[in-house]
């Protein structure tokens, strides 16, 4: 490219003044691919953690289930008798630009809207581990969503600093050190013809003296 760039010192200013800016958008790229690494470090042990709890209550909500319904027959028109859950609310933060989700679930003091005569203990236990699934389900979720999230930004930024580093600085850098050599050939042309010509001068008047 550096041959299409013409060496005056109004591009080499130009070029000075790109060069200086994409070498701060680097930093800042860098900077905040730092940052959300380390947003990002801080939940995948959460995550770890919150998936190995939701498949054991899984596991054992499932098992409750299972023996409610040899003890009592399908439980599924008992399960109907339970309201849907509509507490949830999504609310964002900003971590660098990045707008990360943060679910939240109102939990309401536990009604038993079932008739106690038609159930047992198994039963109970079924939905009381159910209640706890839904709660690590809305915490799993956001932890998911915001690690995804950090993830593409972080890709994105990783991308951006790499073409930064590796195209961008690096050609400007070749651009000014061409144009900055052409204007120091030209400086030393012009020096050498201003000496020629001043060699002249003194030799004419020289010669017109005698």
């Amino acid at each position: 490219m550096s041959s299409q760039v013409f060496p005056t010192k109004g591009n080499l200013m130009a070029l000075q003044k790109s060069y200086a800016l994409a070498k701060k958008g680097y930093e800042l790229m860098d900077r905040k691919r730092n940052i959300l690494i380390r947003e990002m470090m801080t939940m995948l042990e959460d995550v770890r953690v919150v998936r190995n709890e939701l498949s054991d209550t899984y596991k054992k909500a499932y098992q409750a289930l299972q023996e409610a319904n040899i003890t009592l027959g399908i439980v599924s028109d008992i399960a109907k008798s339970i309201p849907l859950d509509q507490n949830v609310s999504v609310s964002y933060r900003s971590v660098m630009g990045v707008e990360i989700p943060e679910v939240t679930h109102f939990s309401e003091h536990v009604k038993i809207t079932y008739g106690i005569g038609h159930t047992n203990t198994k039963f109970d236990y079924a939905y009381k581990s159910f209640l706890k699934v839904r709660e690590l389900t809305v915490k799993l979720a956001e932890i998911d969503n915001a690690t995804y999230r950090l993830a593409n930004a972080i890709r994105r930024s990783q991308k951006r600093a790499n073409a930064l580093q590796n195209i961008v600085i690096p050609r400007f850098e070749a651009d000014i050190k061409f144009i900055t050599e052409a204007l120091e050939e030209k400086e030393r042309e012009a020096f050498t013809r201003q000496k020629v010509i001043k060699t002249q001068q003194e030799k004419r008047k020289l010669m017109n003296k005698e």
